[in-house]
C-alpha cells in the first residue's frame, strides 16, 4: 500500500536532526548541558513513514508503536540474512534454523508476536513485497526476507500494531517496512566469519554506489555476493555405529549425516532511484534481484534396516542397492531460488495541500528443488541417483493510486491529514512437474520397494498447474489533531477478492499528550489475512504401495475445491480475521532518556491449519483412488496477549556518545477453540502454544568516538517446549532460558576506512541437549529459536569514497 507523505521532507528532517547531533558532538565539552541533552534526545526521534500518512510523525508522535533501526545497527549483526538481523534487533521477532526440514531450511519461518509467518506484512519503500513460493509450516506462505540485501538498507521501521485497514491483507501482527538506501557515495565491504568450532566459514562482498542525477535526483546501485560453508553439530548415529561394527570391512563416514546450517551461495543486486521532473513531480523506482543455491542433508538410510530400499526383488534379477550405496546414503536436498521485484511510480502535488501518487510493481519468487545421492528403488537399475523435483513460482502484480490532502480547519491549530486510494493486486501461483522418475511408481513397488525419489518425491504432472486471484481495494485514512494535546486517527478499507468475496476492516487510534514529554496512545482495529492461490488450489500428493493388498495407493493434501475433499468435509477457505487492541505510554526527557510501554490483545478467528487425515470411504467418487486425504481448513481460534517495553538512553561521555537500549517482549498465545487439529489434540495444542519463548529481550550499549566504536549486547530467550514424534505419540522436552553475549569493536583506520571485529555468543553457550532425538545423531534441538552452533567470529573491512 502506498504511503502518502513527502519522503523528501522526511529525509531532510532526518538528516537535519543527524546534522544537529554531529554539530553538538564537534563542540561538546566533557560535561553535558540540559540543552544539548534535549537535542540528543530529539535526534533519536526519527521521522517515520510506517503506520501514518502524515508527513511529520516521529517515533514519539506516532499513534502506534514503531521501532526504527539504522544502517549502523543493521551492519552490527554478523549475518547477511535479514531474518537474523531482525531476530537480534526486534524482541518479538523469532526465527528458527530448522535443519533437515525440507524447504524450510532455506526459507525459514519467522514470527512477530508469536503469530503465523504470513500474518506480518512486509513492505519495501512502503510497497508490498511479494511472498515466497514455499508453503511452510501449517501451510503459511510468507515473504522471504533473506532475499533482500542488507547492504541496500538505509533503515527498517517495524510497526507493532494491527494495520489491515491501512495496508490490506497480512498486517495482523504488524508491518515491517524496509527503506532502501538513497545516499550519495561509494562503499565497499569485505567480511569473513566462522564459528569457533572451525566450520561455517562465510565470505561476503558488498558494494554500493550512489550518484546524483539532475537537480535533486539520485540513483543508488548495490550488489553483494555471499558464500557460507555448512556447520555440523552432530554425533555418529547409534545405528551407524552398529552397522560399522557389523561390517568392519567398510569405512562408514562419521557422521553419516549432518545436523546444521546448509551450504549456501547467494548473489543479490538492485537499485533505488528518484528523478525530479520539476513542478513538484518526481519519478521513483527500485529493483531487487536475488539468486541462491543451497544444499542440505536428509536422514541416513541404513542398508541393514532400510528394507524397503535395500531389498532384493525378483523383478530386478541380480540388482542390489548395496552395489550402488554400500555404506548407506543420506540424500542431499538442493534449493535454487530466483527472486525479483521491480517498482516504478510517480508522485507530486496539485497544490501545496494536495499530493498524489501512482505506482505499479511486479514481484516473483521461483524455487527449483533437486535431490541427489538418492534413488527411486521401485525403478531398480533404471533409477537415476539425482532428480529434478520441480519448480514452485509465486508472482504478484500491484497497481495503486492515492491522494493525500492536508485540510486546514479553522478551529484546529494543525491540518487534518486525509488520505484515500485504490489498489489492484493479482497473485499467480505455478507448479512445474519434476522428472518423471522423481514421482514414478516403478515395477519394483509390487515387491515392496519404495516408490518416488527417496527422501523427497517430485511434483507430479497431477500437481502441476497455474492459478491466480485478483483483488480490488479502496481505503480512507484520516488523522486529526483535535487539540495541541489530542490526536485521533481513523481508517477504513474495503477489499474484494475473486476467490472468496469482500471484506471491510477499520481502525481507530488516538494519542493524548499528558505533558510535552509524556503521551498515552491506543488503538483498536480489525484485520484479516486472505488465503493465497497456492493455499486455495494446490495439491500435495504422495504415492506408495499397500504391502498387504499389493495395490498402489495415492494419498496427500487436496485443494478444498477438489470433489473428493468436498465429499469428505472440505469447505471453502475464509480469511483469517483479527481484532487488535493496544494501549501504551511513551516518553522522552531532557537528559536523553526515552521509551515506551505498550500492551496488546489480539483475538484471531478462523486460523489456518491442516485438517486431520480422512480415510476415503467406499462408495465415494474417487477417480484417483486416494486411500487417505487431508486439506487446509479454517481450524481454530486464538487469543494473544503481550507487552512491549522499549527504553533508550543517549548522552555524551568524555569524547564520545553513549547509547543504552533495552527492549523486552512478553507474548502468550492460547488456543480458544475449534473443531479439529490444534484445537482438539492436546499434543498439538502444547506444541502450538509453547514452542516459542514467551519472553525475549535485548539490552545493548554502544560507545562511539571519532576513531572507535564499541558494542556490547545481551540477548535473552525465555523457556520453550520442544516435541519429538514417535510411534506412541509426542514426547516433550522443556528447555530453560538462554542468555547470549555479543561484543564488537570498530576502528577508523582513516576517515574513509573502517575495520570491525565482532564475536556473537562470546561465552560459547549451548542449550541442553535434545535427549529424545539423539538416535538420529542430533545434539541440539532442530527447533531452537536461536542459533545452536556456538561462538561466531567475524571481521569486516569497509572503504568509503
Amino acid at each position: 500500500m502506498t504511503f502518502q507523505r513527502n519522503q523528501i521532507a522526511s529525509a531532510v528532517a532526518l538528516c537535519a536532526s543527524q546534522a544537529l547531533f554531529s554539530a553538538h558532538a564537534q563542540n561538546a565539552n566533557p560535561g553535558i548541558t540540559a540543552a544539548n541533552a534535549a537535542a540528543d534526545a530529539d535526534a533519536t526521534q526519527a521521522v517515520i513513514v510506517t503506520g501514518t500518512r502524515s508527513s511529520n510523525r516521529t517515533q514519539f508522535d506516532t499513534l502506534a508503536p514503531v521501532d526504527v533501526f539504522t544502517r549502523e545497527e543493521i551492519a552490527a549483526v554478523a549475518s547477511d540474512d535479514l531474518n537474523d538481523v531482525l531476530a537480534q534487533l526486534v524482541p518479538s521477532y523469532v526465527v528458527q534454523r530448522l535443519p533437515m526440514a525440507d524447504g524450510q531450511v532455506f526459507v525459514r519461518p519467522a514470527t512477530l508476536r508469536g503469530l503465523s509467518p504470513d500474518q506480518t506484512l512486509v513492505l519495501v519503500n512502503g510497497r508490498r513485497f511479494h511472498r515466497s513460493a514455499l508453503l511452510g509450516a501449517r501451510g503459511a506462505q510468507a515473504p522471504d526476507l533473506a532475499q533482500i540485501p542488507t547492504s541496500a538498507i538505509k533503515r527498517i521501521e517495524v510497526l507493532r500494531d494491527g494495520a489491515s485497514a491501512q495496508y490490506g491483507s497480512d498486517a495482523i501482527a504488524g508491518v515491517i517496512n524496509i527503506i532502501l538506501d538513497d545516499t550519495i557515495g561509494t562503499e565497499l565491504t569485505a567480511r569473513y566469519g566462522q564459528y569457533s568450532e572451525g566450520d561455517g566459514k562465510s565470505y561476503e562482498l558488498r558494494a554500493k554506489h550512489g550518484f546524483a542525477v539532475g537537480d535533486g535526483g539520485s540513483v543508488v546501485l548495490f550488489a553483494e555476493a555471499a558464500k557460507s560453508d555448512p556447520t555440523s553439530r552432530t554425533r555418529q548415529r547409534p545405528d551407524a555405529i552398529a552397522f560399522q561394527a557389523a561390517h568392519p570391512e567398510l569405512n562408514v563416514p562419521n557422521p553419516v549425516q549432518r545436523w546444521g546450517q546448509p551450504e549456501l551461495q547467494s548473489q543479490r543486486a538492485g537499485y533505488n532511484a528518484t528523478f525530479e521532473l520539476g513542478g513538484d513531480v518526481q519519478l521513483y523506482s527500485y529493483g531487487l534481484y536475488s539468486h541462491s543455491d543451497g544444499t542440505s542433508d536428509f536422514n541416513w538410510r541404513n542398508p541393514d534396516t532400510s528394507t524397503s530400499v535395500y531389498k532384493p526383488a525378483a523383478v530386478f534379477p541380480g540388482w542390489d542397492v548395496r552395489n550402488v550405496y554400500p555404506l548407506g546414503f543420506s540424500p542431499q536436498y538442493t534449493n535454487r531460488q530466483h527472486d525479483f521485484q521491480v517498482l516504478a511510480g510517480a508522485r507530486g502535488r496539485f497544490n501545496p495541500a494536495l499530493g498524489w501518487d501512482v505506482s505499479a510493481s511486479y514481484g516473483s519468487n521461483a524455487i527449483d528443488y533437486g535431490l541427489h545421492n538418492s534413488l527411486n528403488a521401485s525403478l531398480g537399475p533404471a533409477s537415476p541417483t539425482a532428480f529434478y523435483l520441480g519448480r514452485l513460482t509465486q508472482q504478484e502484480k500491484l497497481v495503486n493510486a492515492s491522494l493525500n490532502y492536508e485540510w486546514n480547519v479553522a478551529a484546529l491549530a494543525q491540518p487534518v491529514n486525509v488520505a484515500m486510494g485504490a489498489e489492484f493486486r493479482n497473485e499467480t501461483y505455478k507448479v512445474r512437474a519434476g522428472d518423471a522418475a522423481s514421482y514414478a511408481v516403478g515395477p519394483g513397488a509390487a515387491a515392496g520397494l519404495d516408490a518416488n525419489a527417496n527422501g523427497a518425491p517430485g511434483f507430479s504432472d497431477r500437481q502441476a498447474g497455474k492459478w491466480d486471484q485478483d483483488s480490488y481495494a479502496a481505503y480512507l485514512d484520516v488523522e486529526a489533531p483535535l487539540t495541541a494535546q489530542f490526536t485521533v486517527g481513523a481508517a477504513v478499507r474495503y477489499e474484494d477478492f475473486s476467490a472468496f468475496g469482500n471484506t471491510v476492516n477499520g481502525k481507530l487510534s488516538a494519542r493524548f499528550a499528558v505533558t510535552p514529554d509524556v503521551a498515552v496512545r491506543g488503538s483498536y482495529s480489525t484485520g484479516f489475512r486472505a488465503p493465497t492461490p497456492a493455499q486455495l488450489n494446490t495439491n500435495s500428493t504422495g504415492q506408495g504401495l499397500d504391502t498387504k493388498t499389493l495395490l498402489v495407493f495415492t494419498s496427500g493434501r487436496l485443494a478444498n475445491n477438489d470433489p473428493l475433499a468436498v465429499a469428505l468435509g472440505a469447505k471453502p477457505l475464509k480469511p483469517e480475521e483479527s481484532k487488535n487492541a493496544s494501549l501504551g505510554v511513551t516518553w522522552k526527557t531532557a537528559v536523553g532518556l526515552s521509551g515506551s510501554v505498550d500492551v496488546y490483545h489480539i483475538k484471531l478467528t478462523d486460523r489456518f491449519s491442516t485438517s486431520a487425515s480422512f480415510a476415503v470411504p467406499a462408495g465415494v467418487t474417487n477417480p484417483l483412488r486416494y486411500t487417505s486425504i487431508n486439506y487446509f481448513t479454517n481450524d481454530f481460534d486464538t487469543t494473544t496477549r503481550g507487552v512491549d517495553v522499549v527504553a533508550n538512553y543517549l548522552r555524551r561521555v568524555g569524547d564520545g556518545k553513549l547509547n543504552l537500549t533495552a527492549a523486552f517482549n512478553y507474548n502468550k498465545t492460547r488456543v480458544d477453540g475449534g473443531s479439529t487439529g490444534v484445537a482438539t489434540n492436546d499434543s498439538q495444542r502444547t506444541i502450538f502454544e509453547d514452542r516459542l519463548p514467551r519472553q525475549k529481550a535485548t539490552v545493548s550499549a554502544t560507545y562511539d568516538t571519532a576513531a572507535w566504536g564499541l558494542l556490547a549486547r545481551v540477548r535473552h530467550y525465555g523457556a520453550w517446549t520442544d516435541s519429538t514424534g514417535n510411534a506412541t505419540g509426542d514426547i516433550f522436552q522443556r528447555f530453560g532460558a538462554m542468555h547470549f553475549l555479543d561484543l564488537a569493536a570498530s576502528y577508523k583506520v582513516t576517515s574513509k576506512q573502517t575495520l570491525r571485529f565482532g564475536v556473537d555468543n562470546v561465552l560459547g553457550k549451548y542449550p541442553d541437549e535434545a535427549v529424545f532425538q539423539a538416535s538420529r545423531g542430533l545434539i541440539y534441538s532442530r527447533n531452537a529459536p536461536y542459533d545452536t552452533d556456538g561462538r561466531s567470529l567475524y571481521l569486516d573491512y569497509t572503504v568509503k569514497f
